[in-house]
């Protein structure tokens, strides 16, 4: 009886096996699909740090043709509205989506190497309609720009961030988009602008050229309206804020930049930041910076 009992009838066995191989059969059928490239996570703020590494002043570099800014365009109207983004085959460009780990919000990115054709870096978030665009168009340059761009763009949904695909020297200084209006950079920004779209550029400067200030906010080309104001007193509960409509900042001041003087010719906003490298190399520092221009809600003007 003992022997029996430790030992199972050759039914009972085979019963066990086809009832296992019927669970193995219905759990298959509902594993999930493996994550595709659509939803996969992405350490955005490792990304982008690597795209600014890989760009040098002795870089080659060609602005795009008119055709070539109109296809990169179509490309991402295309990727914000969810559809492919076939404009951009051709132009050198990587298109995908994903979702952001730090947030947890979808984006699409347009994205290219150095070379001739180093167009620059095109994140949007897909969570929400795009409310404000921010801008580094000198990463690798004025340093840490980039992140402090990607912290701003995930500190507020339906941002859309604009990184220059050149360092400002590439190309006998051809690469420097704050002061062409034949990039790719330029042709997304003033795209955007035309939208009603309020703009946030980020620039870094030496702690030397202006010792006592720790960021100086401008309007650019333009009048200095409530929003721009906001931001600067959000900003020097922090830091030190030199305000080019009050006081003299010196060469700071983002008179020049070609896209602020688009943006003042549309009536648009135009946010000009320049960040002393104290405040770059402190990310405390420019974490506040930050959260100040997030919560200033530039997008209520």
């Amino acid at each position: 009886m003992n022997g029996l009992l430790r030992r199972p009838a050759p039914w009972l066995a085979l019963g066990v096996v086809l009832l296992a191989g019927t669970i193995l059969v219905v759990v298959g059928a509902h594993r999930p699909a493996a994550r595709s490239d659509t939803t996969r996570t992405s350490d955005l703020a490792a990304e982008v740090r690597r795209f600014a590494a890989g760009l040098h002043a002795g870089d080659p570099y060609r602005p795009p043709e008119p055709a070539q800014r109109r296809r990169l365009l179509s490309a991402l109207h295309a990727l914000e509205a969810g559809k492919a983004t076939h404009a951009a085959d051709g132009l050198g460009f990587t298109a995908r989506t994903g979702v952001d780990e730090e947030t947890g919000r979808r984006f699409g990115l347009l994205a290219n190497g150095p070379g001739e054709r180093a167009w620059g870096w095109y994140l949007v978030d897909l969570s929400a309609p795009v409310r404000l665009v921010i801008e580094v168009p000198h990463p690798n340059s004025d340093l840490h720009t980039e992140e402090i761009g990607l912290a701003l763009y995930q500190a507020v949904p339906g941002s859309v961030l604009l990184v220059a695909g050149t360092h400002r020297r590439a190309g006998a200084g051809a690469g420097d988009v704050a002061h062409r209006t034949d990039s790719m950079f330029h042709a997304v920004a003033t795209d955007l602008a035309a939208r009603g779209l309020p703009q946030v550029q980020l620039h870094g400067f030496h702690d030397d050229n202006l010792p006592d200030t720790d960021v100086v906010v401008s309007p650019g080309a333009g009048d200095a309206g409530a929003a721009v104001r906001r931001v600067a007193d959000r900003i020097d509960a922090d830091l030190r804020v030199c305000r080019s409509w009050r006081q003299d900042c010196g060469r700071l001041e983002g008179t020049t930049n070609v896209q602020g003087r688009d943006a003042a010719r549309r009536g648009t906003l135009f946010l000009h930041v320049e960040i002393s490298r104290a405040v770059r190399d402190d990310r405390v520092a420019w974490s506040k910076l930050v959260r100040a221009i997030a919560r200033a809600d530039l997008g209520r003007g």
